[in-house]
């Protein structure tokens, strides 16, 4: 249970969960109704699954035996469909993977903080602007973002408005570490510009 826990993981992870966790709660369903499921829980709003990722997921978990066609189904002049249900061996999955959401910490580095720490010494005189754009953006994604939480509130369980909170309290954090960042921008500038200066000497 450690924190080495990548984007590319928790995103599959995710949609497993939702899958295998519709299909074990709810019984047997096709593609569309779990895409409906999701949209009606509103899990783009604050899970990182995409509907656009969920017919991908459904494959992988069928040719990996934790789902199986339990039949097909047509309505109309609609296209013929198939019915998934979960297997035993995706019981078990699902019962790991849910322990697993709960223990592990997901921390996924930024890259920004790689390129801080390697600074171009022509970008220098252009950091102020650039991090000031990024509370600007850190600070409209977190307005949107809790405008779109009011607005799907009542529909939400107690569980989902906790998870949707969670979202808000990082973006917080993000906008005060950059806070703190901007104020020591002219220390850091002035430190970096000494150490290319330095660097320059010995060369």
């Amino acid at each position: 249970m450690g924190e080495n826990y990548s984007c590319e993981n928790s995103l599959v992870s995710s949609i497993r969960i939702f899958i295998l966790g519709a299909l074990s709660g709810r019984g047997p369903m096709h593609g569309h109704q779990l895409r409906h499921l999701s949209e009606e829980e509103h899990l783009d709003q604050w899970t990182d699954i995409t509907i656009g990722g969920l017919y991908g997921a459904i494959k992988r978990l069928a040719a990996e035996g934790l789902i199986e066609e339990a039949r097909r189904e047509q309505v109309g002049s609609y296209p013929e469909r198939k019915v998934w249900r979960i297997t035993d061996a995706g019981s078990q999955v699902l019962s790991t993977l849910r322990l697993s959401g709960l223990s592990e910490i997901a921390h996924h580095p930024d890259p920004f903080d790689l390129v801080l720490t390697r600074l171009d010494p022509d970008h220098l005189d252009h950091l102020p602007a650039i991090i000031e754009a990024r509370i600007t953006s850190l600070k409209a994604t977190l307005t949107e973002y809790e405008a779109r939480a009011e607005a799907i509130a009542r529909y939400l369980s107690l569980a989902e408005s906790l998870a949707m909170q969670h979202r808000a309290v990082r973006l917080r954090a993000e906008i005060a570490w950059h806070e703190q960042l901007n104020a020591q921008l002219p220390e850091l500038i002035d430190d970096e510009k000494a150490r290319s200066r330095r660097r320059g000497s010995t060369e």
